[in-house]
């Protein structure tokens, strides 16, 4: 025989009652022998406990039990309900009258649910010609009469079950959950969990093949799907792991369900109502294999602290603690001990913690007075998170990407065998630590939640190359890439799910107008973890928020380089809330584009690499033009021309020509290598004439054969076989302080690798002690909205491998 144990969102009206009454039917006709034990339908459970408190405050509770008849009725008009509706309005009314009731009382009450329950479902089935039974739990399961949490008296439970189920074997029988009587007939319950231990005491008594318990969910998963959306079902567990789960907050396996099914090795399965065709979870005796099961979660508890220099040595204070948790019926799921300063942490449901933390205070009066206890403190909302299968050795990767995410967990504790951990947090952090820890250890894809400012050339490329390869790199990398927020200096568009490739559209319908604290807000209130924000303005007043963005667990990326060359005493500034925070900040594309150029550097420098002097070309744009001016024999305006044509320049190309673009690459390279310069100690040739360096841009446009009889001469004033190239040089004493920084024109000869640069590309020169006279050269495109953007995406890729 198997029992078939229904939960309340299972039968409730409507699909659930139909899907329940569908699954007996099959399993009927495939001539297979069950039993059927339900819970109280919906929320009737925990309307009737309203009401109960409702009429005990003498207010009026008629309506909403009237309310509760229709419901539970659902239109079986055949169905008689009057007994139990006749007690329910009785005991209602008493209550009402005394203005209190009793813990027998509450359960007379509430066991009137579980009676509704099977009374209609048993009627559905007679309808649909199934020889069904209403079996009232009452007549055979028998208990104390510890109202609210009875427990059952095994051996004349046993008789009653398996004489009932003798005589009537013909028949599918309905029985009641949650509920029982004790020696003199008066109703009990069975307490939390109680149905599904009804189910597990009748598998036991009658040696049942298996029992399947069906829930509104697939089975049990790796984590709570409702706060992990990238949970993955479980097909196997053994009763051990159960056993574990139902320690850590799983109800559905409370222990005392687990036990009845352990003692005669009956496989427990979880199946979904509402998803027939799904094996669900088995539970069984044997382990299908070793390794991280699930991550469970304790909710509603609250963290219990006594603290006690003159406690350290002292022996029996673990007794007197546990003593008093005893007493006073406070159970304690976790404890964790300090040792250098003793302090005791205790894990104790939220509704006990006052009354634990008052009689813990009475127990240790003497010793306040006596200074051995500091402190007794209650923190509350907070919750457990226990990683079940957890082996200590592997503990680093979820524990390091907690921290990564600034989530810092307040207490710690793993059991004997060193294969459970638990982790207490705050509950606010609850949804991000589960999030965090389950990408980490399970083989799912490691979230990566981004913020994109700035969605002109560079900006909007880079989130089109995002979306085009987000779904290959998930396959290669095992990371998912979701941008979350798109924003530019007035609107953003927030979508917790990722964007969609109609991005632009939707920002400017649906965009709204934000504040940097609006996206952080956003990221914490939806739970979101592994946070990139990515700056590709080229704007001085976003650097603002740098430190607010690290301060909220944001990891940085930009291709604006005001940050870099602002101050130096910012620049330390930032980089000691980047080491504060544990945070990255990337910048690749700040000099060089795409080209591999900061992280060369960088691994020199740390690995104590002697640099001696950098020299380059550092502006794609001022490659282009001077690379084809020497080449070619025509008028420097054409030149320039062509390249404000070709979209090369910026819309004023005196941005370009000035130098400050170019002087601002270089000292970001010298900062690489703790000089302390400051951009105002740079010598940088502007590229301008005099005359020309004021006014409009539209203006200027219109003098640009100005420039020609300038840069003929300087031209025609080159050795042989010379070419000009416009580059940025760091040399001095690079160990000490400050270095020389120099942006200039300069002529070299033609047959160098310098002098042989084409097009727009960047040229960087690195020369070090241990190279000595020949540099790594570093060169390719060095601009271009898709190369820098391509420049980006790398620092993003190297983030998403961190940690």
């Amino acid at each position: 025989m198997k029992i078939l144990k229904f939960g309340g969102k299972s039968l409730s009206n409507g699909d659930g009652l139909d899907k329940v009454v569908a699954i007996i039917l099959d399993k009927v006709n495939q001539g297979e022998k069950i039993a059927v034990v339900v819970s109280a339908r919906g929320n009737a459970t925990d309307e009737l406990e309203e009401m109960l408190s409702i009429a005990a405050k003498n207010e009026s509770y008629k309506p909403q039990l009237e309310q509760f008849k229709l419901e539970q009725q659902n239109g079986f008009d055949a169905v008689d309900f009057t007994e139990e509706f006749t007690v329910l309005e009785k005991l209602f009314e008493g209550v009402s009258l005394i203005g209190d009731y009793s813990s027998k009382i509450k359960d007379q009450i509430l066991s009137i649910g579980e009676v509704l329950s099977a009374k209609l479902l048993t009627a559905i089935l007679l309808k649909n010609g199934v020889t069904a039974r209403f079996a009232d739990s009452r007549e055979l399961i028998k208990t104390d009469s510890k109202f609210g949490d009875a427990q059952p008296i095994e051996q004349a439970s046993k008789k009653n079950v398996i004489q009932y189920f003798k005589e009537n074997e013909d028949a599918v029988n309905i029985v009641t959950g949650f509920i029982a009587s004790n020696a003199k007939n008066v109703t009990t319950t069975l307490g939390r969990n109680g149905s599904n231990y009804t189910a597990s005491l009748i598998a036991n008594y009658l040696n049942a093949e298996e029992l399947q318990n069906y829930t509104h969910v697939d089975g049990i998963y790796t984590a709570n799907p409702d706060l992990v959306p990238d949970a993955k079902k479980i097909d196997y567990l053994t009763f051990n792991e159960a056993n574990e789960l139902a320690n850590f907050g799983a109800t559905i396996l409370h222990a005392k369900t687990i036990i009845p099914l352990l003692e005669k090795n009956i496989p427990l399965r979880i199946l979904n109502t509402f998803n027939h065709e799904n094996k669900g979870t088995l539970i069984r005796s044997t382990a299908s294999k070793e390794g991280i099961k699930t991550l469970s979660v304790l909710e509603n508890v609250a963290l219990v602290n006594l603290e006690g220099r003159g406690l350290l040595g002292k022996t029996g204070v673990d007794a007197r603690i546990f003593k008093v948790m005893g007493d006073n019926d406070i159970s304690v799921s976790i404890i964790s001990q300090g040792s250098s300063e003793r302090g005791i942490g205790l894990v104790v449901d939220a509704d006990k913690a006052s009354l634990a933390m008052i009689q813990l205070e009475n127990e240790f009066e003497n010793d306040f007075y006596s200074k051995d206890v500091n402190k007794i403190s209650v923190t509350d909302n907070v919750s457990v998170i226990s990683i079940i299968g957890q082996d200590l050795s592997t503990f680093h990767k979820p524990y390091t990407a907690l921290i990564k995410n600034k989530i810092i967990p307040i207490l710690f504790n793993n059991t004997v065998t060193g294969k459970n951990v638990s982790l207490v947090v705050k509950k606010t952090e609850l949804n991000r630590a589960l999030n965090v820890i389950h990408g980490e250890i399970f083989g799912v894809s490691k979230k990566i939640n981004i913020a994109i400012f700035g969605h002109g050339l560079v900006g909007g490329t880079l989130i089109n190359q995002i979306l085009e390869s987000a779904t290959a790199i998930e396959k290669r990398k095992d990371v998912k890439l979701n941008i979350f927020a798109i924003a530019n200096s007035k609107n953003v568009l927030l979508n917790k799910n990722g964007v969609t490739p109609n991005w632009k559209n939707e920002i400017q319908n649906k965009g709204t107008l934000y504040s940097i604290q609006d996206v952080i807000d956003y990221a914490n209130e939806n739970h979101l973890e592994n946070l990139i924000a990515i700056d590709n303005t080229a704007s001085a007043e976003f650097v603002e928020n740098y430190i607010p963005l690290i301060e909220s667990s944001f990891d940085l990326i930009s291709s604006n380089k005001v940050a870099n060359t602002l101050s130096y005493s910012f620049y330390k500034k930032l980089r000691k809330v980047l080491a504060d925070n544990q945070k990255t900040y990337l910048y690749e594309t700040n000099v060089g584009a795409g080209l591999p150029l900061i992280d060369t550097i960088k691994l020199l420098h740390l690995s104590g690499e002697n640099i001696t002097k950098i020299k380059g070309v550092f502006s794609g744009t001022l490659s282009y033009l001077f690379n084809n001016f020497s080449g070619k024999d025509v008028p420097f305006s054409d030149v320039l021309k062509e390249a404000i044509d070709n979209g090369y320049t910026e819309p004023d190309p005196r941005e370009d020509l000035c130098g400050n673009d170019v002087g601002r690459k270089l000292l970001i390279l010298a900062r690489e290598l703790d000089l302390q310069n400051e951009f105002e100690e740079i010598a940088i040739q502007n590229l301008i004439p005099e005359h020309l360096r004021e006014g409009s841009a539209s203006e200027f446009l219109t003098k640009l054969k100005e420039f020609d009889a300038v840069y003929a001469k300087i031209k025609e004033d080159q050795q042989p076989n010379h070419v000009l190239r416009y580059i940025g040089e760091l040399s001095g004493d690079l160990q000490s302080d400050k270095g020389n920084l120099e942006v200039k024109l300069v002529s070299v000869p033609s047959d160098t690798a310098l002098g042989g640069l084409k097009g727009s590309d960047s040229f960087f020169e690195i020369y070090t002690e241990s190279y000595g006279d020949r540099p790594i050269v570093v060169q390719g495109a060095g601009a271009g909205s898709a190369v820098t953007a391509r420049g980006v995406f790398g620092d993003i890729l190297r983030l998403s491998d961190k940690g």
